[in-house]
């Protein structure tokens, strides 16, 4: 699509406190690496002394006056030093099991399982919606490891391992599912070599639709960024039977009463040049409203093609093609609208 008058919502600029708030996460992530790596070290170091002092438990015995053990000794060093072995294991294994793990803030902790952001987990915790071990806490900084039970507003937390986004480009006559009792080609059989997890796509693209489709195990963001309360945006490339007329065009920035409902889009524009070609911004989630808008109207929608999700765009990315989402993406999905979907609570 080349229309001047919808560029701006397929590259949105970032300034004001959306910038800030990107600084504050890369600022965060450096110093966690920083923390990671000297943590590393710490248990590299204590490993060494161990098998040092491993070695020296170790060493010893009778010998001959020749300097070289006798075959009785042989015997007796040989069953002492596999008493020796399995006690050594043992008091490793132990020492193992002993040793601490890492403790970090309460709302830090919070933010890891993905439920939502640091500052508001802080929240979370003050208002004594946190427990940990069966016992509200109200203090952010409390420090916790993990292998406490630790539960928000009830619901048991955990911190998120093996998780996998991917974005996807999607082909037509591919459909938005797990598998198909009809045998039909679905979105999963394109990632299926790209990671030994089972991913799930959220939401849904027609057979026929293309453009933008993330695929993820996230269950936490899967949910957020399903529910209508988190307002994801969404942007489409529509392509009609004939050029789209004025008053039809006025008719769907007003609002179109449909079999369910009413529905009027966050913004609309045309292509200049061809006005059958038109670009539609929209965060409902409802089956097919895109088409339906124009079908109402008396358009044949030709093709359909998402070139927007929640941010995520096709850019690089060719039709049938994947790839995976990086840590900055990630961050952004996971803290998106965060703000407005609390306003939204609270009413």
């Amino acid at each position: 699509m080349s229309g001047k008058g919808f560029q701006k919502f397929i590259n949105p600029k970032v300034s004001g406190a959306k910038k800030k708030e990107q600084l504050k996460q890369e600022k965060r992530k450096i110093k966690k690496e920083r923390e990671e790596y000297f943590d590393n070290k710490k248990r590299e170091e204590r490993k060494r002394k161990q098998e040092i002092r491993s070695k020296m438990s170790e060493a010893g015995g009778q010998k001959t006056e020749h300097g070289h053990p006798s075959s009785a000794n042989r015997q007796r060093s040989s069953i002492d030093n596999n008493q020796s072995y399995k006690a050594k294991n043992i008091k490793q294994s132990e020492i193992k099991r002993e040793e601490p793990k890492e403790q970090m803030p309460l709302n830090k902790y919070i933010a890891h399982c993905g439920i939502c952001a640091r500052r508001e987990a802080a929240e979370l915790v003050k208002e004594g919606k946190v427990t940990v071990n069966g016992k509200v806490v109200t203090e952010p900084g409390f420090k916790v490891t993990g292998s406490e039970e630790i539960k928000v507003s009830g619901k048991k937390i955990h911190l998120q391992r093996n998780l996998v986004y991917i974005l996807l480009n999607k082909p037509k006559d591919y459909i938005t599912s797990t598998t198909d009792p009809q045998g039909r080609k679905t979105v999963i059989d394109i990632v299926k070599f790209a990671t030994p997890e089972r991913v799930y796509p959220v939401g849904r693209l027609d057979r026929n639709t293309t453009g933008v489709l993330l695929l993820t195990n996230d269950g936490e963001l899967a949910q957020k960024l399903s529910h209508p309360s988190f307002q994801v945006k969404k942007i489409y490339e529509v392509r009609l039977d004939k050029p789209l007329l004025k008053k039809d065009f006025d008719k769907i920035l007003s609002g179109i009463n449909l079999d369910d409902g009413f529905i009027v889009p966050d913004s609309l524009a045309y292509d200049q040049k061809d006005k059958s070609i038109v670009g539609i911004e929209i965060h409902s989630g409802r089956n097919r409203i895109v088409r339906r808008i124009f079908e109402h109207l008396g358009y044949d929608v030709r093709n359909l093609d998402r070139v927007m999700y929640a941010n995520l765009t096709k850019k690089n990315v060719d039709r049938g093609k994947w790839r995976f989402l990086n840590e900055k993406e990630i961050r952004l999905l996971k803290f998106m609208n965060a703000s407005f979907t609390k306003k939204s609570d609270k009413k």
